[in-house]
């Protein structure tokens, strides 16, 4: 989550052309609603054909037939555009490894344009922009009701549930339960889509140790877009032999086949003297209801991130990890006021610049730069991000790291956007 810390030095300049890109890109997410060519879909107004026919001088037959006529023109055009995102949808899970959604996406996108059940449902929220992805909103409400037993077809199909993984079929109750439930599936709609990925700690991880290794200083951890703060436990996963041999979430070998980078130092309960986060609406992973929201929002396919992610709730339950609501520009400003001495003080963040506004991100920058050029060896500060490369947020993502006193800035890693594998440079 990240962006340029302008005004000092080059470092900065190279993470500021490498965030801007990312922010200024497609508002889909890793989880990705991808929306290609959005910029030139003007909207529901689109469509309309009164041009310069106005006015009562048209003629009696103007008047609510034309009106008539610019509502449907309007509610078609509306229908066509989400349709176009729901196939955007289809190709970002197809490319990240979900089979299951990809299919659902696209009869999905077909039932929008026919405007049938699944627009029936979405209808009332297709206004919403791009960024606020519907899609991953609808199939995140109709996975919660399958998870929470209140969809018992549904959830037959779905792998998450126990289900055997039939997209037809699970078309089939998806369709039924938007006709049977429609209220149960658009009260879930107002929730925005909250994604907590554990597998990108495996791409931070290194990062994180070369800091604690160059600095030989206890770890002060700041998370920007938290969500549940389950990644600022990455210290309490186990990676490829690095990280207590208990725990309950194992990220396996993601640098298997490539460079290795160096885990070191080794794990120690003392490597993190502190952890902290912000996010507009944090949840509680140790909570019922916040576990079901984050596992909602996983793909039913996906049993690895499925599986990351309900070990990382375990882990919270054990580790504590204040979540603060807040807005990220506010909260890193009063965090990084005055410099700690003794520690050294990561900003982190994975896949979020592109959810902020401009005028946050330009303020968030400013403060790490700010923060930055007050650094001191006694007091170091170090910048660590995951997030897309070149805006395309099912692509690959790059691991970026600044460090002051210095305003050292490197790229470490090429990652899978789910942590997958990583591709090791530094």
């Amino acid at each position: 989550m990240t962006e340029r810390a302008a005004g000092s030095g080059s470092a900065s300049a190279s993470a500021s052309a490498s965030a801007s890109a990312s922010a200024s890109g497609s508002e889909s997410g890793s989880e990705s609603e991808s929306e290609s060519g959005s910029g030139s879909e003007s909207g529901p107004e689109s469509g309309s054909e009164s041009g310069s026919e106005s006015g009562p001088e048209s003629g009696p037959e103007s008047g609510p037939e034309s009106e008539s006529g610019s509502g449907l023109a309007e509610v078609e055009a509306a229908a066509a555009k989400l349709a176009r995102r729901f196939r955007g949808q289809a190709e970002a899970c197809l490319q990240l490894g979900s089979p299951l959604y990809s299919a659902l996406s696209l009869r999905a996108a077909e039932s929008i344009a026919d405007r049938g059940p699944i627009w029936d449902v979405v209808s009332p929220m297709a206004d919403l922009p791009g960024g606020a992805m519907l899609t991953l909103r609808f199939l995140g409400a109709t996975h919660r009701l399958a998870l929470a037993g209140q969809a018992p077809a549904l959830a037959a199909h779905y792998p998450s549930c126990g289900g055997d993984g039939d997209a037809a079929a699970a078309w089939a109750a998806l369709v039924d339960l938007c006709q049977s439930s429609p209220e149960a599936v658009t009260e879930l709609l107002d929730r925005g889509v909250q994604t907590n990925e554990v597998g990108r700690a495996a791409a931070l991880l290194p990062g994180f140790l070369a800091v604690a290794a160059s600095t030989g200083l206890p770890l002060r951890l700041l998370e920007v877009g938290a969500s549940g703060g389950l990644n600022l436990r990455w210290d309490h996963f186990r990676y490829a032999g690095w990280g207590p041999a208990s725990s309950q979430v194992d990220q396996g070998d993601p640098w298997s086949g490539g460079p290795r980078p160096e885990l070191s130092p080794a794990w120690s309960p003392q490597l993190v003297a502190s952890r902290r986060g912000c996010d507009v609406a944090p949840i509680d992973p140790s909570s019922s209801d916040g576990r079901l929201t984050l596992l909602s929002f996983v793909w039913p396919d996906m049993a690895r991130r499925f599986a990351l992610l309900d070990g990382a709730c375990a882990v919270a339950a054990s580790v504590g990890a204040p979540v603060d609501q807040a807005s990220a520009d506010d909260w890193l400003s009063a965090h990084l006021a005055s410099p700690e001495a003794g520690l050294a003080t990561v900003v982190y963040h994975s896949v979020m610049l592109q959810y902020l506004s401009p005028s946050v991100r330009s303020r968030l920058l400013a403060t790490i730069a700010s923060a930055g050029a007050a650094a001191t060896r006694a007091a170091p500060l170090a910048w660590l991000r995951l997030e897309p490369i070149g805006g395309d947020l099912a692509g690959d993502m790059e691991v970026r790291l600044t460090t002051w006193p210095g305003a050292e800035d490197r790229r470490l890693a090429i990652a899978h956007p789910h942590g997958t594998w990583v591709r090791w440079e530094a």
